[in-house]
């Protein structure tokens, strides 16, 4: 009896090292197999990724895209989706990576290997100037008259449910659904990403938008890929290069510092 106890627990331990020691790099042989990175993204969070009116899906993460599909010698290809599709869909096999100003929260970090921060973000207010007076700090939205939009399974909707429980959220599967929102006055502000509540004020200045002149938050974004330790020490190794020889910064200058871009959304 002893005897086969042991034997059955000496065979578990071999396939659970034999599992253990399986060859990394199932995930990165697969791109390199196809030739082509297939990216996760919602191609509606300008500056970081944009879709322009023939459909190309721009901004800064989409350039990152373009560089590692690049250093790899494949061809890239967007996904684009809602984001709380988008680690369903990685998780699923359906993308190879998520650049999307995706947050490394530690909640994330549980489920997905995070290759990062390639940009530091922060949570932003969108509203209008007619009650912007009111809104200069976060604890002024905790509010039972305040109604809020945020991008649903986003850090944003986390912040709305954490820092103001008595405001009435509105989640929504878009920045361009939840900025519908405010404009038709549904909601009194939208929280999201620094950068494109920044942006989206600075385009729509007709409207009587204006966003909050800080950063509510400290949001490190990172690119999110699933368990393949040779697909994220190559991702962490060719990140650092962007970054040590200055292409990084020129990225964002180019869409954190430009406005040229901007005629060519749709």
């Amino acid at each position: 009896m002893r005897k086969s106890i042991f034997i059955a627990a000496l065979v578990s331990l071999l396939v659970l090292s034999f599992v253990a020691s399986a060859p990394a790099g199932d995930i990165l042989n697969r791109i390199l197999k196809n030739g082509e990175l297939v990216v996760g993204t919602t191609g509606s969070q300008p500056p970081l990724n944009a879709t322009t009116k023939d459909g190309e899906i721009i901004g800064l993460d989409a350039d990152i895209a373009r560089l590692i599909a690049g250093g790899m010698d494949v061809k890239v290809r967007f996904k684009s989706m809602p984001f709380a599709e988008l680690l369903p869909a990685l998780h699923a096999d359906k993308v190879d990576l998520i650049i999307s100003s995706m947050t490394m929260t530690p909640k994330r970090n549980l489920k997905v290997a995070f290759i990062g921060p390639y940009y530091i973000s922060g949570k932003g207010m969108l509203t209008k100037t007619q009650t912007i007076a009111t809104l200069q700090a976060a604890d002024s939205l905790n509010n039972s008259k305040i109604k809020i939009a945020a991008l649903k399974a986003s850090t944003s909707q986390a912040f709305v449910e954490g820092t103001a429980p008595q405001a009435k959220l509105m989640t929504a599967k878009s920045y361009d659904e939840a900025l519908g929102l405010l404009f038709d006055d549904k909601v009194d502000v939208l929280i999201a990403d620094y950068p494109y509540c920044a942006f989206t004020a600075f385009r729509h200045q007709e409207k009587g938008l204006v966003a909050g002149q800080s950063r509510l938050t400290f949001e490190p974004l990172g690119i999110a890929v699933k368990e393949d330790t040779l697909l994220i020490n190559w991702l962490s190794n060719y990140m650092k290069m962007l970054e040590g020889s200055g292409q990084l910064s020129m990225l964002n200058d180019r869409w954190f510092k430009s406005a040229s871009w901007i005629k060519n959304l749709k």
